[in-house]
């Protein structure tokens, strides 16, 4: 078993705060001690009481689900033989109403463009390597959203 921490903080700065127009923004200390700046996301909560250069939960979310594919991936084609000498993802999450009515992640689209030395994978090796990760994904395997994932991949 393992654990990770993050520390959020968030401060009133003098705002009413009752009246719903406060400030967002916040930060997250990771245990590592980075520090990234957060705030909601400007799509739910409206300037100026959001931080649009500040990363937000939403996309938290995907890049998590992204780079959870990305290192499993990566891990998956080095065991098979195979060098990667790049790999991109333009991720993207869906926001719905789910089943219940609720605001939810309903799909996120993974979308990694890989690009191999050669001699590269076969385009059934690359997709089943794509579909191991997936299997693997800490993050994947513990949320009910529709994670798929559209790989493309080249071969210098």
């Amino acid at each position: 078993m393992s654990k990770y921490s993050v520390t959020i903080t968030w401060e009133r700065d003098g705002a009413r705060f009752t009246d719903q127009k406060y400030n967002r923004a916040h930060r997250w200390t990771f245990d590592g001690g980075v520090t990234v700046p957060a705030s909601s996301s400007p799509s739910v909560v409206p300037l100026p009481f959001s931080d649009p250069h500040a990363v937000d939960p939403e996309e938290a979310f995907v890049a998590s689900l992204s780079s959870c594919h990305m290192l499993w991936f990566l891990s998956i084609a080095a065991g098979r033989g195979f060098t990667v000498n790049a790999y991109e993802d333009a991720a993207e999450g869906t926001m719905a109403k789910n089943a219940a009515g609720k605001m939810a992640m309903t799909e996120v689209v993974l979308r990694p463009k890989v690009t191999y030395a050669e001699p590269g994978p076969t385009a059934d090796q690359d997709a089943a390597m794509h579909h191991r990760a997936h299997e693997e994904c800490f993050i994947a395997q513990s949320v009910l959203t529709d994670v798929r994932s559209e790989p493309t991949f080249h071969i210098e």
